[in-house]
């Protein structure tokens, strides 16, 4: 955090605490309790002799001073970001905090390269969120987001961060040995499916293309979860079919514990990117993380333990 340690911090503090209209939302980001910093923003109100906010017990509010301050104070932070990052830039090391928020299986894809980038840059931090909702990651604080291509507002600069998808219907021997394959994406209708509850509480319809037209069908089942990992273990136990992302389930398929049905009915789409908003000038720490990340292969069926080492000029 670039003010962390300044006396610019309060200010900071102001303008992260208005953005949340929170200030447990704002303490996690600064890395604060609440209480802590309802102390610094009270300290700052003394010491200005206004009340920058309004307090109830459910709810925090910019006064009418409090919103003429934070329109003059937010730009000039903005400024003094960017020069601080100009000269950052110069470093031969970078230093900071990168703050990046992703999917869980973005996530799971992208430890083996932020725990190698931190060997190779030891005066840098990273904080890896992971969460099932898309965020404004611009409002709350991230550097960085890793999200499908779909997901990525297009004001964003994004970058392909592993290879393209699809979805991928798979079910155990055992299950097709007592049921026969659906060979149409309406034949899973009658088939007992693992279905998928997403991060919002909303069914998720399982997609298809024919023939160019999409197509999404409502499957039946009597198992419904929201995690990937616990589909996969579902349908490897027998259970019935499980639509998951093809990469999660190569290894598996490779070594016959899963069998895929549909595939020519799931063809390949975009994949992750890794996305961040448009700087005047990018920090070094966020260059030198987009080139580690375009530098570097990362094996989608491969776990963590295959990288104990990854080279960063390859």
């Amino acid at each position: 955090m670039a003010f962390r340690n300044s006396g610019l911090f309060e200010l900071h503090a102001v303008v992260t605490v208005a953005t949340h209209n929170n200030f447990r939302r704002a303490a996690a980001e600064l890395n604060l309790s609440p209480s802590a910093l309802s102390h610094a923003i009270s300290a700052l109100e003394q010491r200005l002799g206004v009340r920058l906010f309004h307090r109830t017990t459910r709810s925090v509010s910019l006064s009418q001073a409090g919103e003429q301050f934070l329109a003059r104070i937010r730009p000039a932070l903005h400024e003094i970001s960017g020069a601080m990052e100009d000269v950052n830039a110069l470093r031969d090391t970078p230093s900071g905090l990168l703050r990046i928020n992703a999917s869980e299986r973005a996530a799971r894809r992208l430890a083996p390269l932020v725990l190698a980038y931190l060997e190779q840059y030891p005066d840098m931090a990273i904080d890896l969120v992971v969460e099932g909702r898309t965020i404004d990651i611009v409002a709350e604080g991230f550097d960085i987001g890793v999200r499908l291509a779909e997901l990525i507002p297009q004001d964003m600069i994004a970058i392909p961060f592993g290879p393209e998808n699809s979805w991928a219907v798979v079910a155990s021997p055992a299950y097709f040995a007592a049921h026969p394959a659906p060979a149409a994406p309406h034949d899973l209708t009658a088939h007992a499916c693992i279905r998928r509850r997403l991060p919002s509480g909303v069914m998720y319809r399982w997609e298809f293309e024919v023939r160019g037209e999409e197509i999404s069908v409502d499957v039946p089942g009597r198992l419904t979860l929201n995690s990937d990992h616990l589909m996969i273990e579902a349908a490897l136990a027998g259970h019935g079919l499980a639509y998951v992302i093809d990469h999660s389930v190569t290894g598996l398929i490779r070594e016959g514990r899963l069998v895929r049905a549909l595939s020519d009915y799931t063809p390949a789409y975009p994949g992750l990117r890794l996305y961040y908003p448009p700087h005047r000038q990018m920090g070094a720490g966020l260059r030198t993380f987009i080139d580690f990340v375009r530098n570097n292969r990362i094996y989608p069926d491969r776990p963590l333990t295959d990288y104990p080492q990854i080279n960063p000029t390859v």
